[in-house]
């Protein structure tokens, strides 16, 4: 029997409602008898209100159906989980459990609970929260997003309770990464939410116009106000569990104000003025713009190098006809023709996006996995490959004719297509750009289409009408199996044709298959080969392009203590209970 004693590591529409009752009595009795979590950092000054942006509205409230970047952040901070992956350090914590155990065989998990756990209205957590959590997480009716992640060679752990404080979750087979896949489970109050699963409503709950006073998490802050289009704020939650190590209650701020911000340049243009005090996603022109500031006036800058973040070219490969997308279903000849995806890979000028669009703070990408991961990165020998007259050639050898410096299909058609992106992202539109240029080069016109993020998404995911678009994804580990929603054929986030019954191509099938044997394989240098031949798959079958990886460039407000950045997303936010404003008094 495995025994893992949990350790934190060092840290890392007009409507306007609130409810921001703090009920101090409760709190008081709640620390006599809870089992707090000291959080080794510099200890801080309790006080102050922070404000942070957002680049999106979120648009959900509850965690099981939050697959958008602003969604998660947001619940980061108003949820907790079992295990936690501590971000800087990339190793995995106590958090909610205090200790775990793993049998021999490698399929039994008997966690503990930490002891007067609460939630953020103060009712307490218990086995039952985290059985119910488990339970609604793996009903195929409600359709998690993060479901897949727990499958195991095609079935789901078995999770009960023994006793109010602990839980013994049973893997149908040995799971590598069973430990870090805690850390994605924001546990979820049963006494909220259960009479809503029970009647089919589940995934009705918790919209963004619930009243705040209905949102409950055991995380370190608490929903206070919901201004729809301008901000969020939420507040201190008096019943959190950790502590410093002087036993002063964390969260340190008071309140967090976060703004929605969907350009780049309001939201830097915030930053430098100080109107806000974190930020996590600095692009290379922002990030040079703060360097050159005096002194006195420049924020705490950090360059962590190549993150976890892909930008990536996809086609439309979904069933056009059953859609009824005539104008799809004419050029999907060759828009599902990996020799087409070749071509315009090779077409493309990677390194010239790395030094123009991101002033030579990226790293160009040969598939999926970023360099910055560099437990589980392939290099392919030869990729990314930039050669034009390569992918002159390989059009043609397709059977496409050239014409008057133009390329025609079979039907006489222009090959031309268009490319769906965030109207927001400055970046994504400047990349782009640069393939409409590339792409023009070697006799193929692109349409570059700008969308509202939430219009994007919808017909990515959705409605399935576009031809081609650059995402950005970000991974929230580096551990492959949080890939498999997006690498498994039967994935909500497979984007180019999600949520397939069987993997509509081979190679979709044989990276089902090696994705669910790495997940199950225990022995490292195993998974990694597994992983490896995904990478080699994916480079080969190009389901997208995978473009370049920024560096994580992150920018905090020189009075502020405990910012830890990350490669990781959050980036800045997974600490922030335990950041604080250095001198006193300090009130934003």
């Amino acid at each position: 029997m495995h025994r893992r004693i949990g350790k934190v590591a060092p840290s890392f529409r007009a409507r306007r409602v609130t409810g921001c009752l703090l009920l101090w009595s409760a709190c008081l009795s709640f620390a006599s008898e809870s089992e707090s979590l000291v959080v080794r950092t510099t200890p801080g000054k309790s006080g102050g209100d922070l404000v942070i942006a957002l680049r999106a509205e979120p648009k959900t409230l509850l965690p099981l159906s939050a697959v958008d970047a602003s969604s998660k952040e947001l619940l980061s901070l108003l949820h907790s989980d079992l295990i936690h992956i501590h971000r800087p350090s990339q190793q995995t914590a106590a958090a909610l459990a205090r200790e775990w155990q793993l049998s021999a065989d490698g399929l039994r998990y008997t966690l503990r609970l930490r002891r007067g756990l609460r939630f953020s209205d103060g009712h307490p957590l218990t086995a039952e929260d985290v059985a119910f959590t488990f339970r609604v997480l793996l009903d195929e009716q409600v359709k998690a997003p993060g479901r897949d992640l727990l499958r195991i060679r095609g079935r789901f752990p078995a999770v009960r309770t023994l006793g109010r404080e602990t839980v013994e979750v049973t893997l149908p087979a040995p799971y590598a990464p069973a430990e870090r896949l805690f850390d994605s489970i924001a546990i979820l109050p049963r006494h909220r939410l259960e009479a809503a699963y029970r009647e089919g409503k589940l995934l009705q709950s918790w919209a963004l116009n619930t009243s705040p006073e209905e949102i409950v998490g055991a995380g370190p802050f608490r929903l206070c106000e919901y201004v729809p289009g301008r901000r969020i704020v939420v507040e201190r939650n008096p019943f959190y569990w950790k502590r410093d190590s002087n036993g002063t209650a964390l969260p340190y701020l008071d309140k967090v104000t976060i703004l929605f911000l969907p350009d780049q340049e309001a939201e830097l243009f915030r930053f430098r003025a100080g109107e806000t005090h974190l930020h996590g996603r600095l692009t290379a022109r922002g990030f040079a713009a703060l360097e050159s500031l005096p002194a006195s006036r420049r924020p705490a800058l950090a360059d962590l190098g190549p993150g976890l973040e892909q930008h990536l070219l996809f086609f439309n490969q979904n069933d056009a006809a059953a859609k009824g997308l005539a104008a799809l279903e004419a050029k999907q000849a060759w828009l599902q023709d990996v020799r087409f995806r070749r071509a315009v890979s090779l077409a493309i000028d990677r390194t010239g996006i790395a030094r123009l669009v991101f002033q030579g703070k990226a790293s160009p990408l040969a598939h999926h996995v970023s360099p910055g991961n560099r437990l589980w990165h392939t290099a392919i020998e030869g990729l990314p490959k930039y050669a034009p007259d390569e992918a002159t050639r390989a059009l043609q050898a397709m059977g496409l004719r050239w014409k008057a410096d133009r390329w025609f299909d079979a039907t006489g058609a222009p090959v031309a297509f268009s490319i769906a992106v965030n109207a927001a992202n400055g970046e994504q539109r400047q990349m782009a750009a640069m393939i409409q240029e590339d792409l023009r080069e070697i006799g193929i016109d692109v349409s570059v289409v700008p969308l509202e993020f939430r219009s994007l998404i919808d017909r990515v995911m959705q409605t399935l009408d576009y031809e081609a678009a650059i995402l950005g994804l970000r991974d929230g580990d580096v551990d492959p199996v949080p890939q498999m929603p997006m690498l498994l054929s039967t994935g909500r986030m497979h984007f180019w044709r999600p949520n397939q019954q069987n993997a509509a191509t081979p190679w979709e099938a044989e990276i089902d298959r090696l994705m669910e044997l790495q997940a199950a394989e225990r022995d490292l240098r195993r998974r990694a080969a597994h992983y490896a031949e995904v990478q080699r798959i994916v480079a080969a079958e190009l389901p997208f392009l995978a473009l370049v990886s920024p560096h994580v460039l992150t920018g905090a407000h020189p009075d502020l203590g405990n910012v830890q950045p990350s490669v990781l997303a959050p980036y800045l936010l997974d600490g922030l209970d335990a950041v604080f404003w250095r001198r006193s008094g300090r009130t934003r």
